[in-house]
């Protein structure tokens, strides 16, 4: 679908609606021009975070498809989200009481979706939720996720004989400069939803007394092929053909 087919896509559905310009964009937090370049097929002229948010508003399903022409980008993230979760295994590691599960399935009144991390804690009858993120793409997206998890949290493991006191909201990202960015761009949001920081919820893994939402980074080890710095030749050295030192 082209750019000016999704803009099209947009205000049939607004107008189907009943629903003015600016009613959307007050709804979805964006100016009315940026509904109205949406609307044109302007998409480039938007972000991808106001995209999702008029998208949000109007009930609109966004896929958003990345190709790569290396042909193995599904290998690639595999590889990454894999590291992280070994990383993320290790912080349960040689902790006593924790059961923990992976890429745990629901569907829970219509809801559904995969976990990456499930653990509990048969001693204090805790739950913990863990999120992977390799990458942040919407922040607002993640915490509507996660804040769905917990409201699903008791109804998710029932089939599993759990019924927890207390649960634990985790999202633990990859500690890249990309990621650490987007963290601070959107810090009020994500630490508003996510208060609790590595120690806090390394401390709470140890005692998990009471409920808990948290977000941290995790190192991980370098995915071979990813972070290579491409040096630009001069205009000298393209027209001399070298590659210089």
């Amino acid at each position: 679908m082209s750019d000016l087919q999704v803009g099209r896509v947009f205000r049939a559905v607004r107008l189907r609606l009943g629903s003015r310009q600016q009613d959307v964009a007050d709804q979805a937090g964006v100016s009315r021009q940026v509904v109205s370049r949406i609307e044109c097929g302007h998409l480039d002229q938007v972000s991808p975070a106001a995209l999702r948010a008029v998208a949000r508003v109007l009930s609109v399903h966004l896929e958003l498809t990345a190709r790569w022409r290396g042909g193995d980008l599904d290998r690639l993230l595999n590889r990454r989200h894999a590291a992280l979760h070994e990383a993320a295994l290790g912080m349960f590691a040689g902790l006593a009481g924790w059961h923990v599960v992976s890429e745990v399935s629901f569907n829970v009144w219509g809801e559904r979706g995969i976990i990456d991390l499930v653990g509990w804690n048969e001693e204090h009858l805790a739950l913990a939720l863990g999120e992977l993120k390799s990458e942040f793409v919407d922040p607002g997206e993640l915490v509507g996720t996660m804040d769905r998890r917990e409201r699903l949290a008791a109804a998710i493991v029932e089939s599993r004989g759990w019924r927890p006191l207390v649960v634990g909201m985790w999202v633990i990202a990859a500690d890249t400069r990309t990621n650490r960015r987007h963290l601070a761009a959107s810090r009020k949001l994500l630490r508003g939803a996510f208060p609790a920081d590595g120690h806090a919820m390394a401390r709470w893994l140890v005692r998990p007394v009471t409920s808990i939402r948290g977000l941290s980074f995790v190192s991980v080890p370098r995915v071979a092929g990813e972070g290579k710095r491409v040096r630009r030749r001069s205009t000298r050295q393209r027209e001399a053909g070298s590659e210089g030192p």
